[in-house]
């Protein structure tokens, strides 16, 4: 299976931002001209002087476009191209133009798109546009589920097609679009739902290393789109020359992930919530902490069952004993939170003979995880002059909820505070505490220390130090310039 085009999106408000887009994108080996919404559109000055292959698009309104003209006026521009030698033109199935389409058949593109989600007569469809006699059709849909991405393979078979799942779910058609059957798939800043830049998809995602025999890995969660774990584990890879790529994968529920993992292959996986617990159920073997936490944060596929580990509890420890060397014997220990990631930190504490306390908001979720695992449960918020060590848990501080803290202007009387949350910059919890003279650790360690030994479970062997580290701050800090959060 030969290795699918980049073809990077490109849209603007002026014909001279969009000739500085187009002659801006380096990693691509395509540009799509977006025409429409260009308001002093030159055709021929926008295909003179390119230096790679085009697609000329000129969406209209009843598609998802912004040209607002006739139909007319838009047939005349996709035809000038053509004249004007633009490799490709994208027209849409339901507009017609069967006579560019004869004239032309090999470089026209012949599309539909549906950005509310997946047609039960799609494959009718496909096989409608490909009658038309258009040298490729595209298919861009919005599937609700990451396994529903799979039609899409099975739509691309025979290799005339470009086949696209816009949105969260449908991320995986892009970064895997050779698995997908796609003669090319699309990068953009957001110029589609779902899309990536051209420069991340080359750097961080690994996309012109992926071949038919790539290993899969990816991170599952209801929202993975913005995790910086593939930027982690995609870097140890390359930096170690391993044919992998791990990817994120969106999932509406646990069974809809394995669907996907059974028909891509996928060989391995990290597990975020809400799925922890799941991914232990469904695990044929599982070690002896992974069993006393009751959650999985690691999978990997071996003789067709799923084995499973939790690497929370070694990432956990791994930091906290460099902050706090030989000391959590017999530290008062205070676990904010009562989920899959507090279960962890429990353990590792009362493995390392801490006195912990788990503190909830809901005093009976707390009563149930310290009951389970050696611990006592106390009310919220901790008790001034209770705890040494504090342990933040909770999403308060995290990206989703930047500003907030579990524990508001302390009191900060301990003697070290570990948030599980981390960003760009210290969080309010981390602030606060080191204002108070308290010393403080946030999430970043954590989450590199865990990823580290997934990757050893997964390769056999460790990552060069400091290569997943150094991933991590730069996506972290891209995060935070793209506007997007981080996790």
């Amino acid at each position: 299976m030969a290795c699918a085009l980049l073809c990077a999106s490109v849209t603007a408000r002026t014909q001279a931002e969009l000739v500085d887009a187009r002659d801006a994108q380096h990693d691509a080996d395509m540009i799509e001209l977006r025409l429409d919404g260009v308001a002093d559109l030159d055709v021929a000055g926008a295909l003179a002087g390119r230096r790679t292959p085009v697609v000329v698009t000129c969406r209209p309104a009843w598609e998802g476009g912004r040209f607002a003209g006739s139909e007319e006026e838009r047939r005349a521009i996709l035809a000038r191209a053509l004249d004007l030698g633009a490799d490709f033109v994208d027209v849409e199935w339901r507009a017609g133009f069967g006579d560019l389409i004869a004239a032309h058949g090999r470089r026209v593109v012949v599309s539909f798109h549906d950005f509310g989600g997946v047609p039960r007569d799609l494959p009718d469809r496909a096989a409608a546009m490909r009658a038309t006699g258009a040298g490729t059709i595209k298919i861009a849909v919005t599937p609700s589920t990451l396994s529903g991405t799979l039609l899409l393979r099975d739509l691309a078979r025979g290799g005339d097609a470009v086949v696209i799942g816009m949105g969260e779910s449908g991320m995986v058609t892009r970064l895997l679009a050779g698995r997908f059957g796609s003669r090319w798939t699309y990068a953009g800043d957001g110029v589609a739902p779902g899309q990536i830049p051209a420069a991340r998809m080359v750097r961080e995602f690994r996309f012109r290393a992926i071949g038919p025999e790539t290993r899969l890995f990816g991170v599952v969660s209801r929202h993975a789109s913005h995790s910086v774990s593939p930027a982690m584990h995609n870097a140890a890879f390359d930096d170690r020359g391993v044919d992998a790529v791990y990817v994120p994968l969106s999932a509406k529920d646990f069974d809809d992930f394995e669907r996907c993992a059974s028909g891509l292959g996928i060989e391995g996986a990290s597990v975020t919530i809400p799925f922890k617990l799941d991914a232990l159920r469904a695990a044929r073997e599982a070690d002896a902490v992974t069993r006393a936490v009751g959650a999985a944060n690691t999978l990997r596929r071996r003789a067709g069952a799923w084995e499973a580990i939790n690497t929370d509890v070694g990432g956990f420890l791994a930091p906290l004993e460099e902050a706090m060397p030989g000391a959590l014997s017999g530290t008062r220990a205070a676990v904010l939170g009562a989920g899959g990631a507090a279960r962890a930190v429990v353990v590792a504490l009362v493995g390392r003979g801490a006195a912990v306390t788990v503190h909830a908001r809901r005093e009976e979720q707390a009563r149930e995880v310290a009951a389970a695992l050696g611990a006592h449960a106390g009310g919220w918020p901790p008790a001034a002059g209770s705890w040494d060590l504090l342990v933040n848990t909770t999403p308060l501080g995290g990206p989703m909820h930047p500003d907030e803290s579990p524990l508001p202007g302390g009191p900060f009387d301990g003697t070290c505070v570990y948030d599980l949350t981390y960003g760009s910059g210290a969080s309010r919890l981390v602030r606060e505490a080191r204002a108070a003279g308290c010393g403080a650790i946030d999430g970043l360690p954590m989450l590199v220390a865990q990823a580290e030994r997934q990757f050893r479970w997964w390769i056999g062997e460790a990552p060069a130090p400091g290569v997943m580290r150094a991933a991590a701050e730069r996506r972290v800090q891209a995060g935070t310039r793209e506007g997007h959060p981080t996790r």
